[in-house]
């Protein structure tokens, strides 16, 4: 069966019989067993960590320097904007009062 998925991709399934035999396929295959409850603990859960806090989405216009600049040092570049932010908090008011 011809499917398409919410990006656009379209892929073919496997029919009922190609369904079968992979299955025999994965039950014949002595690697391909269950995994012990024992591994399992031991995984770690994929993403990212969950945080304490949840950042709030805004929109803001900044200086095309600004953003190239961060944007030059590569992936996680909005999270070093955000620690610069808040380093510049550390020693400034925000509207100019000390």
């Amino acid at each position: 069966m011809r499917v398409t998925s919410k990006s656009g991709r379209e892929f073919d399934l496997p029919d009922a019989a190609e369904t079968a035999r992979i299955r025999r396929g994965m039950a014949d295959d002595p690697d391909a067993g269950a995994v012990p409850d024992v591994l399992l603990r031991r995984l770690r859960p994929l993403g990212r960590p969950k945080t304490g806090e949840t950042k709030e989405r805004i929109s803001i216009r900044l200086s095309p320097e600004v953003v190239r600049r961060f944007r030059s040092t590569g992936p996680g570049w909005q999270t070093r904007m955000d620690a610069a932010l808040k380093d510049w908090l550390k020693d400034h008011m925000p509207g100019g009062a000390a």
